[in-house]
């Protein structure tokens, strides 16, 4: 596979570009893995009765661990306590992080029509263009920062919550402080990146018979290969990923905080992994949808801790 996702509109009818990528060496066993991980924590007692609890706090991991990767490394009770987020990049990037996990779930409906349209909200959402209103009742904090991200977006203008166009920068952290972007790949052309969307949002819109691991890991990859944004790439395409993971039923309450474990994994292996990615190679796409395995495999690790934390009553 090259590192231009399959267009779906000039595929042959029936056919699946992502089904190939079920069978490459290692997928499979990362596939079974990953789903008796899921299933394991989704039969714990504590779920009957407390799930919605489950969720806030995986939701709130989530944004903890896709900041990490982002650059925003703050110590989980620093988020959960927060709700003065000042103009600085990490806290930016925190509040941004926060509302992504607030307004993934909301957006499972749309995801399967216009994925684009999706990643254009996402992306509103992430600068603090709009309210995340639906995830408002959220209680992790998700509305910190809201006002001085609103400003940060109006600042940014018409750019914000739309793929950029030939010459628009990227800027992955806005602010005075803004970190070195962790992918560093070159970025593609603007017409390139409306293609390459194009075609990710056909192979969305198609279907596919590929589990759902390699679907998420596919449009995690391809969103960090394209950085179709001015800003916020990699927070979009973890919300992504988490999308798909949740609407494609193999963690339907959300509770499975892949973000955690790319977090945990540490950002040089979520590097060397992409690379893969970018291979094309198939040793290179079976290590990038391995890698994801293995951070879904940590995430249901870190909501059975809490599980079990809640059922001895210490969370």
């Amino acid at each position: 596979m090259s590192t231009t996702a399959p267009n779906a509109s000039s595929a042959p009818r029936g056919h699946d570009p992502l089904a190939a990528l079920g069978s490459l060496p290692g997928v499979p066993d990362a596939v079974d893995s990953v789903r008796k991980a899921v299933d394991l924590v989704y039969g714990h007692r504590v779920m009957r009765r407390r799930s919605n609890e489950v969720t806030s706090e995986a939701a709130l991991r989530a944004a903890r661990g896709s900041a990490a990767l982002s650059g925003a490394d703050w110590a989980l009770e620093e988020v959960r306590r927060r709700s003065d987020f000042g103009a600085a990049s990490d806290a930016l990037t925190v509040g941004a992080a926060l509302r992504l996990t607030a307004e993934a779930g909301q957006l499972l409906s749309i995801w399967r029509q216009s994925p684009v349209r999706v990643l254009a909200r996402l992306h509103l959402v992430a600068a603090g263009g709009v309210s995340a209103g639906a995830g408002d009742g959220v209680d992790t904090g998700v509305s910190a920062g809201r006002g001085v991200a609103a400003g940060a977006a109006g600042a940014a203008g018409e750019t914000v919550g739309r793929p950029r166009l030939a010459g628009e920068p990227v800027v992955e952290t806005p602010g005075p402080d803004s970190p070195k972007p962790l992918i560093e790949a070159p970025l593609p052309a603007a017409d390139e990146v409306a293609g390459r969307l194009d075609g990710l949002s056909g192979l969305v819109i198609a279907g596919s018979s590929a589990p759902a691991l390699v679907t998420a890991a596919v449009v995690h990859g391809e969103l960090l290969a394209l950085r179709p944004f001015g800003s916020y790439n990699g927070l979009v395409a973890r919300a992504a990923e988490r999308i798909v993971l949740i609407g494609s039923g193999l963690d339907p309450k959300s509770i499975c905080p892949s973000e955690v474990g790319h977090a945990e994994l540490g950002r040089a292996a979520y590097v060397a992994a992409f690379d893969g990615y970018l291979s094309g190679t198939p040793d290179g796409m079976a290590a990038w949808i391995t890698h994801c395995g293995r951070a879904v495999e940590l995430g249901v690790r870190e909501s059975t801790a809490v599980c079990e934390a809640l059922q001895r009553g210490a969370a």
